[in-house]
């Protein structure tokens, strides 16, 4: 028994500890170990959120993902290698299994080393293209750092990420500034739906290959909105994988570091801000959306209520069956996590969490209100009544959302007809009075004729005649 709650005792303190949603196994893929002193701060910071660092090099024979079938890390950080290829344990087919494993991955991108072609093959597989040349840089010749790149201008000072739409809530905005040095530009494909960009470039950058020694640039790779400086896919599975194309903007260099755009006065970047954001959202510290209680039953409603105060309970919770044209409430509780904690979860005001009542396609469609906050969660709620068509139907809140983990929720139910007993008399059918006043005139006007007949016998006279013999 002894053991039992020690062991009990040590999982609660790891819990509390643990603050990613989905692990604190960080392994850390540096080509020489010199390089972790260049990320001292951001090591620092990652460790005191609670996650176990280990650094690893590419060319590591034993370096393995995968143990006994399941993930050895939850998470992967990869700076930027000058060798063309990551090792036999770092393919892209390794990298893709991870993702589908539910693992996530930061990747770092510089102008200073070639991109290798492992990471090349892997950003083709998500749609998402670098430069053919390799090293390839973006400029900007109106958003530069006249302090440390007053000739090249490849050092990119940019405010913080806006919010990509009005129904998207923003994780990595807020005041200040962000440099961008040696930037590594990417586009993004279209046919992916689940490709978004972070930071995108200004309108007056564009990519190009400084060792080409032209005056003008010709045929530039991308220019303007096309170049994502920070770019994310968030795979179905809710997995998150982010390219960051500058991972000398994490560098403890740059963290809190005086800049100065042309006309403008000098200010500290927010850099160290930004890592913080970026790594908390790509290692499953923010935007983790988790779903509690999910309920539906059966209901009465007051017709004189319009409001959720009005509607009761009828039977038991989560019924199999229920019959058409009764009327159901349903329940869902959800919670987002934020950095150490539960908390509850609330809609954007230009966003709806909708009620798909569906067959092979939505019957209904309803919107959830919020009806109860508590502590960590919100409970969405919605009631209304069951359309004319038995078979099998499903309660399901498919919500997907940038920078949000997947919800969808299913849950399936029997719709049957009306049994014999069920259907409603004739009598309080106003439609069926007239037959009803039918059958009744018939049946008076036949007693009447039957009376009429028996009680109206007719009258017979006697015979005159003589009596013969």
């Amino acid at each position: 028994m002894h053991w039992l709650l020690t062991f009990l005792l040590l999982a609660l303190l790891h819990s509390v500890q643990a603050l990613s949603s989905s692990g604190t196994r960080l392994l850390v893929v540096a080509d020489d170990p010199v390089e972790k002193e260049k990320y001292s701060v951001l090591c620092s910071d990652l460790e005191s959120r609670g996650y176990r660092l280990t650094f690893e090099s590419p060319k590591n024979d034993k370096l393995s993902l995968f143990q006994h079938g399941e993930r050895a890390f939850d998470h992967i950080l990869l700076l930027p290698t000058k060798s063309k290829g990551l090792g036999p344990s770092l393919t892209p087919n390794l990298l893709l299994q991870f993702i589908n494993n539910d693992g996530n991955i930061l990747l770092t991108l510089s102008s200073e080393s070639p991109v290798p072609s492992t990471i090349s093959s892997l950003l083709l597989e998500l749609d998402i293209h670098l430069p053919p040349d390799r090293t390839s840089l973006v400029v900007d010749h109106f958003n530069y750092d006249v302090i440390s790149a007053e000739e090249k201008h490849d050092v990119l000072v940019l405010p913080k990420p806006s919010s990509l739409r009005s129904d998207v809530r923003n994780y990595f905005g807020g005041s200040g500034v962000i440099a961008f040095p040696k930037a590594v530009g990417q586009e993004l494909g279209s046919s992916s739906p689940l490709l978004t960009p972070i930071l995108r470039a200004p309108e007056t950058a564009y990519s190009y290959n400084p060792k080409e020694e032209a005056e003008t640039v010709e045929d530039p790779f991308a220019v303007g909105g096309q170049i994502a400086l920070v770019s994310s896919m968030q795979a179905r599975s809710s997995a998150r994988f982010t390219v960051l194309g500058s991972v000398e903007a994490l560098q403890d260099a740059w963290f809190d570091r005086a800049v100065q755009v042309p006309a403008g006065k000098a200010v500290k970047t927010s850099n160290r801000a930004f890592a913080k954001h970026l790594t908390a959202w790509t290692f499953m510290e923010t935007g983790v959306l988790k779903v509690g209680k999910v309920e539906h039953h059966l209901t009465t409603i007051s017709e004189s209520k319009s409001s959720n105060d009005s509607v009761a309970q009828l039977g038991s919770l989560n019924p199999k069956i229920y019959r058409i044209k009764n009327d159901v409430t349903f329940n869902i509780e959800l919670s987002e996590y934020s950095l150490d904690h539960l908390s509850p979860f609330t809609v954007p005001p230009s966003d709806k969490l909708q009620l798909e009542f569906t067959m092979l396609s939505p019957f209904h469609r309803l919107d959830l209100q919020p009806i109860l906050t508590t502590l960590n969660t919100t409970i969405f709620s919605t009631t209304f009544r069951l359309p004319d068509q038995h078979g099998i139907f499903a309660f399901r809140v498919n919500y997907k959302r940038p920078f949000l983990t997947n919800v969808d929720v299913k849950r399936e139910v029997t719709v049957r007809h009306f049994a014999h007993d069920e259907w409603p008399r004739s009598w309080m059918i106003s439609a069926g009075w007239v037959w009803i006043a039918g059958i009744w005139v018939t049946v008076i006007g036949w007693v009447a004729f039957v009376a009429l007949w028996l009680w109206s016998e007719p009258a017979y006279e006697r015979s005159q005649g003589k009596k013969r013999q």
